[in-house]
C-alpha cells in the first residue's frame, strides 16, 4: 500500500454518550502510529442522549475525526453505508462505538489485509457478553455459514476491515451489514479472520433484542438469494413450481386411480388439493418468468454487469 493512500475508520454512533471520549481518546493514538493516512468517521444515528454534541466537541479539537449527523434514527445498516459512501480511503476499518471493540486489534487486521485478502473479520474471543446472547449468537453463526457458505466464527463482529473496492458491488439495507462478507463472497471476494479482544460494555446499553433476531432471518433469505439466485430467479420459483406441480399430478393421480380402481368418489377433499397445487405451480412458474424479465430489465438500464473482471491482459 503507497504511504499517502488513506484508511477511514467508520463508527456508527447511537446513544452511547458516555463512551465516545474514551473511544477516541484510545483510537486516535493507534491510527497516529500507523504509516498511513487515516481519517476517522463517526455516524450520529439519530442519537436521543448528548451523543451529538459530545461528538461535535471532540471534532473541533481533532479535524481528523469528521461527523455524520442523521436526522432520526435510520438503523446501524444505514449508518455504515453513509460512511462508507462519504470515506476517502482505500480502506474501510469498521467497528463500535460502546468500547467493547479494542483499537490496538486495528494494526493486525491490517497486516493480515496486506497478505492478498479483501476482507478480514473479528474473532471475538473469548467473548464479554451473557452466556443467553453467546449461545444465540454460536447458533446464528452455525445457520448463516450453512446458508451463505461464508465460514466464519463471530459474523456478528462489527470491528473488520475492507478494500473499499468491494463495496461497488452490493447495496445496503435493512440489517445486512451483518453480512457483508457474505454479500462479498460471490463476487470473488477473498476473505478470512483473526482472534481480537472483546471487553465488557462499561457504558449504556446493548441494542440487541429479540426483534433484531427476526431482522436478521429474515434479512439471511435475502442474501442467500441475492447472492445464489439474483441472475436467475425462475430456478427458486420455477423449481418450487415444479415441485407443486410434481404433488398436484401425484394428488390427481391418487384421485383417478382410487376412483376407477376402487370405486371412490371423483368429488373428495384430494381433488380440492390437486387443483390448488397445480394452479399454484402455474402461478410460481410464471413468477419466476416476470422476475426474470424484472432483474434482465435492472441489469440492462443499470448497465450493471452480472460478473466482475479480476484482470485484463493486453486490452
Amino acid at each position: 500500500m503507497v504511504i499517502n493512500d488513506l484508511v477511514s475508520v467508520i463508527i456508527p454512533v447511537f446513544n452511547e454518550e458516555k463512551s465516545l471520549v474514551y473511544l477516541i481518546r484510545e483510537l486516535l493514538p493507534v491510527l497516529n502510529k500507523l504509516t498511513f493516512k487515516t481519517e476517522i468517521i463517526c455516524v450520529n444515528d439519530g442519537s436521543t442522549d448528548k451523543s451529538g454534541p459530545v461528538l461535535d466537541q471532540l471534532a473541533s479539537k481533532n479535524k481528523k475525526l469528521k461527523i455524520i449527523h442523521f436526522t432520526r434514527n435510520f438503523g446501524q445498516t444505514a449508518a455504515i453505508a453513509a460512511g462508507i459512501n462519504l470515506a476517502q480511503g482505500k480502506i474501510i476499518i469498521l467497528m463500535d462505538a460502546d468500547l467493547q471493540n479494542d483499537p490496538t486489534d486495528i494494526p493486525r487486521l491490517l497486516d493480515k489485509l496486506w497478505q492478498g485478502y479483501d476482507i478480514v473479520s473479528g474473532w471475538r474471543k473469548p467473548r464479554k457478553d451473557p452466556v443467553s446472547r453467546v449461545f444465540a449468537s454460536i447458533v446464528a453463526n452455525k445457520i448463516i455459514s450453512l446458508t451463505t457458505g461464508v465460514k466464519l466464527h463471530d459474523i456478528g463482529c462489527t470491528l473488520k476491515v475492507y478494500r473499499k473496492e468491494v463495496f461497488s458491488n452490493f447495496s445496503l439495507y435493512g440489517e445486512m451489514h451483518r453480512f457483508l462478507p457474505s454479500l462479498a463472497a460471490p463476487y470473488g471476494a477473498k476473505i478470512t479472520e483473526i482472534k481480537v479482544k472483546h471487553r465488557q460494555r462499561k457504558y449504556g446499553k446493548s441494542k440487541y433484542d429479540f426483534k433484531r433476531v427476526l431482522k436478521i432471518l429474515l434479512d439471511l433469505l435475502t442474501v442467500k438469494f441475492f447472492g445464489s439466485f439474483s441472475t436467475k430467479p425462475i430456478y427458486v420459483f420455477g423449481g418450487m413450481g415444479f415441485v407443486l406441480l410434481s404433488l398436484g399430478l401425484l394428488s390427481a393421480g391418487f384421485v383417478i386411480i382410487r376412483r376407477i380402481f376402487f370405486g371412490g368418489e371423483w368429488i373428495s377433499p384430494m381433488i380440492f388439493v390437486a387443483v390448488i397445487l397445480l394452479t399454484v405451480s402455474v402461478q410460481f412458474v410464471l413468477m419466476g418468468l416476470l422476475a426474470e424479465i424484472m432483474i434482465r430489465t435492472y441489469f440492462e438500464s443499470s448497465h450493471r454487469s452480472i460478473y466482475k473482471i479480476a484482470k485484463k491482459v493486453n486490452f
